[in-house]
């Protein structure tokens, strides 16, 4: 994969951070709850299990994501996408079609000019993905 330093998202809870961290090969070091949290602020018993912080780490990036917080209700995330590009094609394809798996697809995988695959997903916790595989050489900017 490509890309370095961390990257922050409301992504919904533990069921989907562990997900993440099995299917891109990545280790979930930290999974806390707002119940977990010390000394905090008293959490209503509903928010007691949600993800406070949630942090996935891998050779070549960094996720941090975790749970709205209490008295926000969440909506999904509108608007944005998390965007994962692979050496080669067949990386992609297995992170996408995994991805694909309960979710919904916008943009079936295929060949592009910039990428021998790419493809758009929404997976089954609502999180939007873009995928590339086999990135092409572009014209400098």
């Amino acid at each position: 994969m490509n890309g370095a330093g961390a990257v922050q998202a409301m992504l919904p809870g533990a069921d989907a951070m562990r997900f993440y961290a099995d299917l891109l090969d990545a280790k979930l070091e930290a999974l806390m709850t707002y119940g977990q949290i010390p000394d905090g602020e008293p959490v209503p018993p509903e928010h007691a299990d949600k993800i406070m912080h949630a942090y996935l780490k891998h050779p070549d990036f960094e996720l941090m994501a975790g749970d709205a917080m209490p008295g926000v209700p969440f909506e999904g995330m509108k608007g944005v996408m998390m965007a994962i590009t692979y050496p080669m094609a067949a990386e992609a394809e297995r992170i996408y079609k995994a991805l694909a798996e309960g979710g919904s697809v916008q943009m079936p995988l295929g060949e592009t000019f910039w990428a021998d695959r790419f493809g758009m997903v929404t997976d089954r916790f609502g999180t939007a993905w873009a995928v590339n595989g086999g990135p092409r050489d572009m014209p400098a900017a």
